[in-house]
């Protein structure tokens, strides 16, 4: 099993949480300050790694086991995401989806790194 951290479509009551049936939540967390987010063409988050200039990013810690992460919730990740790290609040660290480096798609990014949590973004839009 891996502590993943979620905070996109796959959080509770969002469309994708199905693919973390049998995945047992753990917690709701925020990244440490360490962070950009973006809305990443208008249809998910992403979270990249900056020295400086970063925010707390709220989210859930799901624990997942390897054969779910490589069968069913990578799979269904969209290609301008990556599988990384990232240090939580605690100081913990878990496995998160990150901005794909370097940045090669087309679609558009938005920072919404100020808003600091997805649903809020979505509500506000």
């Amino acid at each position: 099993m891996a502590l993943m951290f979620f905070n996109g479509g796959a959080m509770r009551g969002e469309p994708l949480h199905h693919l973390l049936d049998g995945s047992p939540f753990v917690s709701t967390a925020r990244t440490a300050a360490k962070y950009r987010f973006y809305a990443v063409g208008e249809q998910c988050p992403a979270l990249y790694p900056v020295s400086h200039g970063g925010a707390e990013v709220v989210g859930e810690v799901y624990d997942v086991s390897l054969d779910d992460l490589r069968d069913k919730v990578l799979p269904s990740e969209p290609h301008e995401l990556e599988l990384g790290v990232v240090e939580l609040t605690d100081g913990s660290s878990a496995f998160a989806m990150l901005l794909r480096r370097p940045y090669t798609s087309h679609v558009a990014l938005r920072d919404i790194t100020e808003v600091g949590d997805w649903r809020a973004y979505k509500a506000s839009a």
